[in-house]
């Protein structure tokens, strides 16, 4: 009977063993097949390591791996736009707006100084893009603390060497451009598999305690381009006439000249022409010369009236003022005057 018994407890013994096995042996089986698979979402890409090394980067879908941590994965985010702020933070958005944050630490991130001395504080956004997710996660120690510290060393260094006036104004789109054009070539020294997007600058503004001044200053300084402007507009309205009456004045002076020398050289002309007939026939040319005198200069002396005592009314000689008002009316009605 004791032999029997020991038996059966030795057999309960077996069975309690066999069976914490088996539950041993089925959550190892369990967590075997739960780490032996990963899926990568469409905007993502696995960086998979087995024993630290990396040995493969998969793109979206579903995977295996080895279990137990003999396969590491690395789910990176390389599709998706990322972005760091700098100045203030993205808190909370209720659908329809955004809502933004400033402690003092991004206060002090966001104030620079400009090549005339002027404080200003400038936000900006980078939008960037992991283009290589190997060299993401094991290149650089944090790549984005790497990417922020970059990004603000460039803008100082530009708003630093430009005028407050143009940051805050028409060289915004300038400043940004320039900006991510440095940052990327930082970036691609560093080789840490980071491409940027763009650089958006969202506020710049001088600081809360001095702004009454700066708009004072800028009011000085439009009011000044506005009386520049104005002059520049009179100065484009005077000097342009005056150029052109200038012209006209000499165009004249020359067309006279042109005209005084052309009537001299037909008196030059007409002189020798009449000279040379005279040579030819002295007489004939002294009386054409005498009546063409008389028929010039009798029409001018009007009416000739000739006085005698013994009669008893004037007895006019020559009607010259009836004579060249009738022959001014029939040049009048000449035909050729009416066309």
């Amino acid at each position: 009977m004791k032999t029997t018994k020991k038996f059966w407890i030795n057999g309960s013994y077996l069975n309690q063993s066999a069976l914490f096995l088996g539950g041993v042996l089925l959550i190892i089986l369990l967590i075997a097949a739960y780490s032996s698979h990963y899926i990568v979402q469409p905007e993502e890409q696995a960086v998979v390591k087995r024993f630290g090394k990396v040995i493969a980067i998969r793109d979206p879908g579903l995977y295996f791996k080895l279990p137990f941590g003999i396969d590491t994965v690395r789910i990176v985010p390389t599709a998706r736009v990322l972005k760091e702020e700098f100045g203030f933070r993205s808190a909370s958005s209720d659908g329809r707006r955004t809502l933004y944050e400033k402690s003092e630490s991004q206060i002090e991130e966001s104030l620079m100084l400009t090549g005339d001395l002027k404080v200003i504080d400038v936000e900006w956004v980078v939008q960037y893009r992991i283009v290589d997710p190997n060299k993401f996660l094991h290149v650089a120690k944090d790549p984005r603390k790497t990417l922020r510290d970059c990004s603000e060393a460039v803008m100082r260094r530009i708003v630093g060497n430009s005028l407050g006036s143009d940051v805050l104004t028409e060289k915004r789109v300038e400043v940004a451009n320039t900006a991510r054009k440095e940052l990327q070539q930082l970036m691609d020294s560093f080789d840490i598999g980071l491409s940027i997007l763009t650089i958006e600058l969202q506020d710049v503004t001088p600081p809360d305690k001095v702004k009454p001044a700066f708009n004072e200053v800028n009011q000085a300084e439009q009011e000044r381009e506005r009386l520049i402007n104005e002059a520049e507009k009179r100065r484009n309205q005077v000097i342009p006439r005056a150029e052109g009456e200038a012209r006209q004045i000499i165009a004249e002076a020359e067309a006279y000249a042109a005209k005084r020398i052309a009537q001299a050289r037909g008196e030059t002309e007409r002189f020798n022409a009449i000279l040379a007939e005279f040579q030819l026939a002295p007489d004939v040319m002294r009386n054409r010369l005498l009546l063409e005198s008389i028929e010039q200069s009798l029409p001018q002396n009007g009416k000739l009236v000739v006085l005698d005592p013994s009669s008893p009314s004037p007895l006019p000689f020559l009607n010259l003022d009836k004579n060249i008002q009738k022959t001014a009316t029939q040049q009048n009605q000449s035909p050729l005057n009416q066309n």
